[in-house]
């Protein structure tokens, strides 16, 4: 079994979004080449994904769709949310229930083949850094000039072409939401493209705090390299909590 030194592992866990009493900033240069209007289902650019044991199901899958572990110091567990962290890897598709059973039945000493520390909030762990990756990838949306911010930006953007993912604060109201839900739909069918899916597990103030506003209601992002990363990010933390709140009277006309 691999297992990252107590020194290289905290100069590697902020940059990978594991738990780090001293964070730093989390940077990445951004690729300035324009975005290209593709459905993310026919969007095959890039390497081939390749495929990942389970150690849940006992089932190969697209690492897309799961979670990457690694032992760090005192033998401990840690969620590598990016996938890139030294060592032996263990993988977990990305779901609550999944890490659990991989937690009970004992998936993490078989993958890496020994007794290791598996801390209590383990699930808790992932899911706050799911939503940390899909939160920075919003943030980079903006420094890319690709976020669309705001009701009026959002309601122009979807009457000139079809938008990849709209984000709704999860406190917002109903009326503008569902303004935006319609002609976003109606321009899709219009190109013949998919439905706008809605991220609407964040309040006003997280999502403005990742664009540097006060609060932020309503943010869309148009198809492209960066709504397909959103859109694997999103559907990673959908494992874990509803991207639609189930207190949205509207839930139901949502799509994900």
């Amino acid at each position: 079994m691999s297992i990252i030194t107590q020194t290289g592992f905290a100069n590697v866990c902020a940059a990978h979004l594991l738990p780090n009493p001293n964070p730093s900033p989390i940077s990445r240069d951004l690729n300035d080449q324009p975005d290209i209007i593709i459905p993310d289902h026919l969007d095959t650019r890039g390497h081939k994904s390749r495929e990942r044991r389970c150690v849940a199901r006992n089932e190969v899958r697209d690492p897309q769709e799961m979670i990457r572990f690694v032992v760090g110091p005192e033998n401990t567990v840690y969620p590598d949310i990016k996938g890139k962290l030294p060592g032996r890897g263990v993988w977990v598709s990305s779901t609550r229930e999944d890490l659990e059973t991989a937690i009970k039945k004992g998936g993490f000493k078989r993958g890496f083949k020994g007794n290791v520390s598996l801390p209590d909030d383990l699930p808790a762990q992932v899911e706050a850094g799911l939503k940390r990756h899909t939160l920075s990838l919003i943030g980079m949306a903006k420094k890319s000039g690709k976020l669309f911010i705001g009701f009026d930006q959002v309601m122009a953007a979807a009457r000139s072409d079809a938008l990849g993912w709209r984000i709704e604060a999860s406190d917002g109201a109903e009326g503008s939401r569902g303004k935006i839900r319609a002609l976003s739909k109606a321009i899709a069918f219009e190109v013949e493209l998919p439905l706008p899916r809605v991220i609407g597990c964040f309040d006003s103030l997280e999502i403005g705090a990742v664009v540097g506003r006060e609060a932020i209601i309503h943010c869309a992002l148009p198809h492209g390299r960066l709504a397909k990363s959103l859109g694997i990010s999103a559907r990673r933390l959908s494992g874990f909590i509803p991207l639609v709140p189930e207190g949205w009277v509207d839930a139901q006309h949502e799509a994900f």
